[in-house]
């Protein structure tokens, strides 16, 4: 089987990015580098999946999410 997950990188003030997979609430890990926050991204996704499919609960995933990115300026 195939999922889709959009995930977020979010640089971290004292270095590394902590990365959140938003269609797995809690799927939360970190990397020193872009390369390792998205390998560890891929592990963590990968544990995740299977505790659902331990536990038959459903598997969510983003094939049918749109993505925009907005930016607002305010006075």
């Amino acid at each position: 089987m195939q999922y889709n997950y959009k995930i977020l990188l979010n640089k971290e003030e004292d270095g590394g990015y902590m990365v959140t997979v938003p269609a797995l609430p809690g799927c939360i890990t970190q990397g020193d580098s872009i390369d390792e926050a998205l390998s560890m991204a891929k592990e963590a996704i990968k544990l995740y999946i299977e505790e659902l499919q331990s536990r038959g609960e459903p598997i969510p995933d983003n094939s049918n999410t749109l993505e925009y990115s907005l930016n607002l300026e305010t006075e």
